[in-house]
């Protein structure tokens, strides 16, 4: 039987012969359906040689994301341990095989040098063992230097400072993820460890990385100690470690530091941009830093629907830019907040483009900037404008959070779920536990048709509100989802008794209640009760959530209902907001 089992589309041929005769010539034993016998049926013999390889390469592409055949050869390796990802054309694999590295073969043509190939080859290789006739390329492949930095340890005796260490690490990926010549592995694939008792070994092999780089921090008062060590993922042994005690002003110089000194431990070149690139910092001031990464643990992690977690984030970014008035990101991130506050929640104050317009003049490439802009303009019924500040902010972060979320809603309102789901998915890619892009994705595939879709989002939204309330019991927006997930899985009881709950320990809440609205008429089919939750949301809410219930697909089942139109023109009038002309038009 073959080492390797190689699964794709039937539009990918070409390039999965590519790929099956680049890993033939390093050596591996390989099969592909090209040899499927004639005297056998088909079935039998794909999951033979399916269970039985050592490795499955599993080429996505936007045709195999389609393919019950690829998505079931890819769940049954993810069963087995078996699986080994690559994307042929950019595609992210669908649910849940996101959450999984994936190598980049985009516009590969067969060379073994380039960092894609040689993730994929060192990934067959964790799993099968070497090569029978290891090549040049093979054994180029064994030495490409990648590293996982694992979340650095909160050590200062309070879970308030937990914003402080995982901007430390989020920082020290970002700065390594700026070196050409090494490999780093994504921040929320590195979060998934955290708060969990690790053999660092058995972390490398998982994620098919040379070295892990773990650490912790101490920060009390003006002081802070920042611990490190490099660990070599197949020996286990230390590579490098230093400890770091300084005034909390040196944090930037201890970042640098870290950063270079990793580097050289691993015996890789710094090219002069490089070294440029980590040394910026957006601010020389420590105590804006730390506002900053204070701002945006509330930005990310905050009670969503909540108007007091907008107003904490525009307090602390302010004051960010008081004390230094080119921070470009606190200035994008008060921006966000204020956006959010303005058409969110109907309050008159600034919508964030005076905010946005400072951070591009002092950063032309803050990206969520640009997203800002194109939230602005979207509810000015400029629609064509705000795609093409969304396309500005994606090429220049693809992979920000809040630019993918923003993509994603200009994409869920004009009903092009299919491109909405693309950047929901990624949004959670990149924040596993961002329940709510998790629940809209549901949302998306209900549209789109897919079931099997719609169950695995559910879980998912289910799972991680309930992370989240393991924490904070009181967030209601997580209840709301997590009230979702029980509606969705047929279990009505345990929906209405959580948002019974939740409605008693948030009752402000205006974006829960229309998340509510959404679960009683898309999944329970509850017209009178979805309506008396949504009535009142409707008589408060400001522009984005009424424009959202005009084209939610949630709420097809109240269209023609008197009630719903009679509430939903109301809002309208009272917003100024003109229904033919501020509905874009589906694509």
């Amino acid at each position: 039987m073959a080492d390797v089992f190689v699964s794709y589309a039937r539009e990918d041929e070409p390039q999965s012969k590519l790929v099956t005769d680049a890993l033939r010539k390093g050596g591996r034993s390989v099969w592909r359906d090209e040899d499927l016998p004639a005297h056998r049926p088909y079935a039998d013999v794909i999951q033979e040689r399916l269970r039985s390889a050592k490795a499955v390469v599993v080429l996505w592409s936007s045709d195999a994301c389609k393919s019950q055949w690829v998505r079931a050869e890819a769940d049954e390796a993810r069963s087995a341990g078996t699986l080994v990802q690559a994307t042929l054309d950019g595609s992210i694999p669908p649910l849940p095989f996101n959450q999984i590295q994936c190598a980049d073969l985009k516009d590969w043509k067969g060379n073994g040098k380039t960092p894609g190939w040689q993730k994929l080859v060192a990934s067959v290789e964790a799993l099968a063992g070497s090569s029978e006739k290891p090549s040049a390329n093979m054994r180029q492949a064994g030495r490409a230097v990648s590293v996982c930095v694992l979340p650095f340890q909160n050590m200062s005796g309070d879970v308030e400072q937990e914003y402080f260490s995982d901007g430390i690490s989020e920082d020290i990926t970002t700065d390594l993820s700026k070196v050409s010549a090494l490999e780093v592995i994504a921040r929320n694939t590195a979060f998934q460890f955290k708060g969990q008792s690790l053999d660092v070994g058995d972390v490398a092999r998982s994620l098919g990385v040379s070295h892990v780089l773990e650490g912790s921090v101490r920060k009390a008062g003006n002081r802070v100690r920042i611990t490190a060590q490099l660990i070599d993922g197949h020996t286990g042994g230390h590579v490098w470690a230093e400890r770091y005690d300084r005034d909390l002003t040196d944090i930037f110089a201890i970042q640098d530091e870290l950063s270079k000194a990793i580097v050289d431990a691993l015996k890789i070149k710094l090219l002069p941009g490089e070294k440029k690139a980590i040394e910026q910092r957006g601010t020389t001031s420590a105590e804006a830093y730390n506002l900053y990464l204070m701002a945006r643990k509330y930005w990310v992690s905050g009670n969503y629907g909540d108007i007091k977690r907008e107003q904490r984030v525009i307090r602390l970014a302010r004051r960010a830019v008081e004390i230094d008035p080119t921070y470009a990101r606190a200035w994008a991130l008060m921006a966000l907040a204020q956006t959010s506050l303005h058409y969110y929640f109907g309050v008159a104050e600034e919508d964030g483009g005076a905010s946005a317009d400072r951070a591009l003049s002092i950063d032309p490439g803050i990206a969520e900037a640009y997203a800002v802009k194109s939230h602005i303009l979207f509810e000015q019924g400029d629609f064509e404008a705000a795609e093409r500040q969304i396309e500005r902010a994606l090429e220049l972060d693809p992979d920000s959070w809040e630019v993918n979320r923003e993509a994603a809603r200009i994409a869920n309102a004009q009903r092009r779920f299919a491109n909405a789901a693309q950047h929901y998915e990624k949004a959670v890619e990149l924040i596993e536990t961002d329940f709510h892009s998790w629940a809209m994705l549901v949302s998306c595939y209900q549209a789109l048709g897919d079931h099997e879709g719609v169950a695995r989002g559910a879980e998912m939204m289910h799972t991680q509100s309930e992370r989240v309330l393991a924490e904070d019991p009181s967030n209601g927006a997580a209840l709301g989802i997590c009230a979702g997930g029980y509606a969705i899985a047929g279990n009505r009881v345990r929906a209405i008794e959580t948002i019974e709950r939740a409605l008693l320990i948030d009752p402000d809440n205006l974006r829960m209640r229309y998340n509510f609205a959404c679960i009683l008429s898309a999944h329970l089919k509850e017209q009178d009760a979805a309506l008396d939750l949504l009535e009142p949301v409707l008589a408060q809410a400001g522009p984005t959530l009424t424009r959202g219930a005009a084209i939610d697909s949630d709420f097809d089942l109240l269209r023609g209902n008197s009630r719903f139109e009679n509430a939903l023109a109301a809002a309208q009038k009272r917003l100024g907001i003109d229904p033919v002309a501020s509905a874009p038009a589906a694509s």
